[in-house]
């Protein structure tokens, strides 16, 4: 009655990534294998397929994220994320849209050279630029204002490396980690927060549309929150956190808004990868929490053949 782990594969992609999820589409899918497995028999196919069709693939382990905690899951995303990259991309394709041409080489991308190619004077074409920037970023409110103001500030100092406030670019992508130490860093930036619980979905949904805008198709996340399911706490620190009954809730509850939330995500498919003790343990398991099992527990399930579509999809090797 289980799918096979390449059948269940297929079908994710082919309904999914293809398709569905292309077009602008979310969903929450849950997969529990039913035997012990090495992480990548469920991860690179997902990995590839996901690649191939232009998202971005990140993986997300509660052996050393806390997910329950939503700023610490979208600062592991941000690490995994080459924001550099983004805004190059871009400024790039804002300049071609409004009719510039470009050097050829990306150390040539700058605005003093970009000003001489196309014989604009470079004062001009920085006022110019910015006015672009607060029509494509700024004024798309899809994207929490915070998000949209360090977007901006990323893609102006593409052109300007060597401008003396681009170490605010560097302080912009170290508050995306979590990393930044002093919020009052970023104050010209006019960021004034940090991220945290009140504002860290807002900001993982503006990363898939920023995505969306730069080309990509989407994010897939990978969350495995098998370590969650785990009873005793370890003695080997390597092994990653131990997580009490109301972390686990915590990150229950979590998984539940992000299911709730699909019609405000954009281009996003989350696969949560859990162990078998999900399904069995009274515990620690899905019968814990009565408002996430409502959500992803079939009602109604053919005994003899499996719901390849559902949100909770059990996975075996046979």
């Amino acid at each position: 009655m289980y799918l096979k782990y390449e059948d269940w594969t297929d079908i994710v992609c082919r309904e999914y990534l293809l398709d569905f999820v292309k077009c602008g589409g979310a969903a929450v899918k849950f997969v529990v294998p039913m035997e012990e497995i090495e992480e990548e028999r469920v991860l690179a196919p997902l990995r590839q397929c996901a690649e191939k069709e232009g998202y971005l693939f990140v993986k997300v382990n509660a052996n050393s994220t806390k997910i329950h905690m939503i700023d610490k899951l979208f600062h592991e995303v941000a690490r995994q994320i080459h924001w550099d990259e983004l805004a190059h991309s871009f400024v790039k394709k804002i300049f071609l849209k409004n009719g510039y041409e470009l050097p050829p080489r990306r150390e040539d991308f700058d605005l003093e050279h970009i000003a001489a190619i196309n014989k604009r004077e470079e004062k001009f074409l920085r006022r110019e630029l910015r006015s672009w920037l607060e029509k494509e970023i700024f004024h798309d409110f899809e994207m929490s204002q915070e998000f949209r103001i360090a977007m901006i500030r990323l893609c102006i100092d593409q052109l300007d490396p060597t401008n003396p406030s681009s170490f605010l670019s560097n302080a912009v992508k170290e508050w995306l980690r979590g990393e930044l130490r002093l919020i009052s860093t970023l104050k010209e930036a006019l960021i004034f927060q940090k991220i945290a619980r009140h504002n860290a979905r807002h900001m993982l949904f503006s990363l898939s549309h920023w995505l969306r805008i730069n080309g990509k198709s989407g994010l897939v996340v990978m969350l495995d929150i098998r370590r969650y399911l785990v009873a005793t706490r370890s003695k080997n620190p390597d092994d990653g956190f131990f997580y009490s009954i109301p972390a686990l809730l915590d990150a229950y509850e979590v998984l539940r808004q992000f299911i709730d939330g699909t019609d405000e995500m954009e281009g996003m498919l989350f696969i949560v990868l859990a162990s078998r003790d999900f399904l069995t343990d009274d515990k620690r398991g899905l019968n814990r929490y009565e408002a996430l099992k409502l959500r992803i527990w079939d009602e109604v399930r053919d005994r003899r053949r499996q719901n390849p579509l559902a949100s909770l999809v059990r996975l075996s090797t046979n």
